[in-house]
């Protein structure tokens, strides 16, 4: 076997790490898989700059990523920034400390981009028959949320600025959020999510797949999980109403509330009720009654194109 490739992904929210072997057959053995809350994207709608303790977050955790790649003899990686890194003056900044602690630049991807790594990711990663052709895979990050369409590959994709980070900064700031709060962030999602329909015909796919963060602790609460496990929940399907019921109880909670969930990444704590109104919207548009979990995303997606390359 070849030695291992090594695919950062750097979202609004988290930086992730994956280490992995790609077997003969295409499938793909992890090594490691690492995440890093860092808020990378905080502020960043508002002043359209890196803040410097957000990069400082995110080098201290580049800097544990590259020794895990050294350990594990990574001789090929690609790092791929997403939503946060497309909009802000002070990029220099953050490409100039990715480029001295991994040895390698940052790209900076369009939302086109991002859709089809995801997409690729999500569907190769989940069992053969398990998610019914054409799918709607629908990616929630921090910053923006990837919608994707296809069978064999990606055929229609967009990307619109709604994550669970932005989301969160613009409308959600009551503990819990108040009425009014709820009302205008949900009318900025279903906006974005009808404007994504113009690029991506919703009525075509025969399966719903969702993918990060907030769909798996989402997932994780819907099947009240004593503690959040991968295993359980990769290929689980989650019902629309599931989704409905979950959301109204993250957005009536306390921030300290949804801090006791023992499925709950401290990270996503302040977070996760925007990304679960996103994910709500998503579903009632496209009419979907369920919703297949994927643990596998972007990051498979950045190993399988490295391997192919």
């Amino acid at each position: 076997m070849n030695a291992p490739v090594a695919a950062i992904d750097c979202g609004t929210n988290a930086i992730r790490l994956l280490v992995a072997d790609v077997r003969p057959d295409g499938t793909l053995d992890e090594r490691v898989r690492l995440m890093r809350i860092v808020r990378l994207g905080e502020g960043v709608d508002r002043t359209g700059e890196f803040a410097p303790p957000a990069l400082e977050r995110t080098f201290t955790a580049l800097d544990e990523y590259a020794d895990v790649m050294r350990e594990h003899g990574v001789t090929r990686a690609r790092f791929v920034a997403t939503s946060a890194s497309r909009d802000v003056s002070n990029r220099d900044a953050f490409v100039r400390g990715v480029q001295t602690r991994i040895g390698i630049e940052p790209e900076v991807i369009t939302g086109t981009e991002e859709a089809a790594l995801s997409f690729t990711g999500a569907v190769r990663g989940l069992p053969t028959g398990k998610v019914a052709l054409p799918a709607l895979v629908v990616d929630i990050g921090g910053g923006s949320t990837e919608f994707v369409l296809g069978s064999s590959g990606p055929e229609d994709s967009v990307s619109v600025d709604i994550g669970c980070v932005r989301m969160t900064e613009r409308h959600l700031h009551g503990d819990p959020p108040t009425a009014a709060q709820i009302v205008s962030a949900r009318t900025d999602i279903d906006a974005a999510v009808a404007l994504a329909a113009l690029s991506v015909p919703y009525e075509r796919a025969a399966s719903f797949v969702g993918l990060a963060g907030t769909v798996t602790t989402v997932a994780a609460m819907a099947m009240d999980l004593p503690a959040y496990d991968p295993t359980v929940l990769h290929g689980s399907v989650i019902s629309v109403d599931d989704v409905s019921r979950v959301t109204a109880i993250l957005l009536g909670m306390t921030r300290a509330e949804r801090a006791a969930l023992p499925y709950m990444h401290p990270g996503r704590v302040d977070i996760i009720g925007g990304g679960a109104m996103v994910l709500e919207s998503a579903m009632r548009a496209a009419g979907a009654a369920e919703v297949t979990v994927s643990e596998t995303d972007i990051l498979d997606g950045i190993v399988y194109r490295l391997v192919v390359e």
